[in-house]
């Protein structure tokens, strides 16, 4: 069994300390959900590093200021588009849009424990945005990652993950009632199982993707949906978890997109710069077996291509 992979750095380490003297000039970068939160933080990591990045936000003039202000920052050139990741023709104009190689993909949009609600192609919200979409998306810019000759792509997962897995017989929750916690570790999940699938279909063509934890950031726009933590997810003393800061819980997004030390690396899960460990329940931190099942990944790859085609034709 190969060892777990480390790195310098740890939970404490910033964006700003895992890009230190990486030179990312001549790449082109795509984050999505960049205009506030980690992923703001993780485009202008990229930017200092010299590269040319492009913000895809739901809401395009939210997109083109965070640009701007990177752009007067980095001095780096900057882009802006509109995108709706529950919308998959949204995803699609994004994808007809870009020209070119693309050597950085962040899937760092996403929505978590929102009121039940649904797409008008009746999928659930969290599934819907936090996997189909950036599903979409990585399949539909795959030839211009493969003509990168080596990119990286980077998904944003969660430790919320642990709290269940997909849930192939209803993924909709038109059978159970609807949990937000659950939809939301079922997308989180599924992040994780893409990662897996996506580094073993796209190996030979020079594409590592890679999911990660970011940490506990409660002070973004993803969690504008609930006023406090659930319980269950409070870390106690024992979790060895703490509450980050942003530029803290961009570093591990930092490290998989742009930094040396993890060059190759691919199928993996990892959390404050480290490859994960096996999730122990009661510690909030780790992956899941069920997240990394090569089985469970192959039957989400397929699920997701078929209600990706029924999306297309409605």
């Amino acid at each position: 069994m190969s060892s777990r992979i480390t790195t310098p750095f740890g939970a404490e380490s910033t964006a700003a300390d895992v890009i230190d003297g990486v030179d990312l000039h001549g790449r082109h970068a795509l984050v999505t959900g960049a205009a506030s939160g980690l992923g703001l933080e993780t485009a202008r990591a990229l930017a200092s590093a010299g590269a040319e990045v492009t913000i895809a936000t739901r809401r395009l003039d939210a997109a083109e200021t965070a640009a701007k202000a990177i752009a007067e920052s980095t001095g780096a050139a900057t882009h802006a588009l509109r995108l709706d990741l529950a919308d998959p023709e949204s995803v699609r104009e994004v994808i007809a849009l870009w020209s070119g190689p693309l050597q950085i993909l962040v899937n760092n949009a996403g929505v978590m424990a929102t009121p039940e609600e649904r797409t008008p192609a009746g999928r659930e919200l969290q599934f819907a945005t936090n996997h189909l979409g950036h599903f979409q998306l990585a399949l539909g810019l795959q030839q211009n990652l493969k003509d990168a000759g080596s990119a990286r792509v980077v998904v944003l997962s969660s430790v919320g993950h642990t709290n269940g897995p997909v849930r192939f017989d209803d993924y909709d929750f038109t059978r159970d009632a609807y949990d937000p916690w659950l939809a939301y570790a079922q997308s989180k999940t599924a992040n994780v199982l893409f990662a897996v699938e996506a580094a073993k279909r796209w190996k030979a063509d020079g594409i590592a993707v890679n999911a990660l934890n970011p940490g506990r950031i409660w002070n973004t726009g993803l969690g504008r949906h609930i006023e406090t933590p659930p319980q269950s997810f409070d870390p106690s003393g024992t979790t060895g978890v703490s509450e980050k800061t942003v530029e803290q819980g961009a570093a591990t997004s930092t490290l998989l997109a742009a930094s040396p030390l993890v060059e190759g690396v691919t199928g993996k899960y990892f959390e404050d710069c480290q490859e994960a460990e096996p999730f122990t329940p009661g510690v909030r931190r780790g992956v899941a077996d069920y997240a990394i099942d090569p089985e469970n990944a192959r039957r989400l790859w397929d699920l997701s291509l078929e209600l990706m085609s029924t999306e297309a034709l409605s």
